[in-house]
């Protein structure tokens, strides 16, 4: 099978899937550190899917959550004035306009993401549980919500996936421990690298189970 998986310079999947004799190759704008440089595309995704797209059997997509996740909203919202905030008669909360434009940007990207899966017909799009305000924008509500404990990590951190042409992702390894690792990085230069990269367990789920 020869697929593709987009802003994943870690390789994590795609490094799953290979380990199973498929055909996958990373793509980022910066250089990989899977190690597995050969296979590794550094360029944008939206330069590199109008070429290749209609030889995926597969396509696994990560774009960038920063303006979309949840936990990130009260950068875009407030109940109370604040600087840079003004209030939003539809919302009725205040809003931080220059944020808004922001998320708008992100979410219509990540409907662009999930037109290039349906054309392949067969993969996901991935990213942490939404706010309401990109949810507005995106319209479709994610296949399934999986948690790091699920897949042998003794951790918590709530991942929807957007699964087209597949089934949904079955727990492996269920474990103990509800420990928000993730969340509470001390700040650092590879804090955000870190935070995004999939955890290994469930990586090999997704190779299992989809690369049947």
């Amino acid at each position: 099978m020869k697929g593709i998986i987009t802003h994943e310079a870690s390789q994590e999947v795609t490094l799953a899937f290979n380990r199973r004799g498929h055909d996958f190759k990373s793509c980022d704008i910066v250089d990989c550190y899977g190690g597995d440089n050969a296979n590794h595309y550094k360029e944008s995704v939206e330069t590199l899917l109008p070429r290749i797209v209609h030889t995926l059997d597969f396509l696994g997509m990560h774009p960038v959550c920063q303006y979309l996740t949840n936990s990130g909203v009260r950068w875009l919202a407030s109940k109370k004035p604040k600087d840079g905030f003004t209030w939003s008669e539809k919302y009725q909360i205040y809003i931080n306009w220059v944020r808004y434009r922001q998320m708008e940007s992100a979410a219509i990207n990540f409907k662009w993401c999930l037109e290039q899966v349906n054309k392949v017909g067969s993969g996901y799009v991935e990213n942490p549980i939404m706010h309401k305000y990109a949810m507005e924008i995106i319209q479709e509500k994610p296949t399934q919500i999986i948690q790091p404990w699920q897949f042998g990590h003794g951790e918590t951190k709530a991942t929807c996936l957007w699964v087209i042409g597949l089934p949904k992702l079955e727990p492996t390894d269920i474990v103990d421990g509800r420990e928000q690792k993730i969340w509470k990085m001390p700040p650092s230069p590879d804090r955000t690298k870190l935070r995004s990269k999939t955890y290994p367990g469930i990586a090999k789920a997704m190779a299992e189970q989809w690369g049947s």
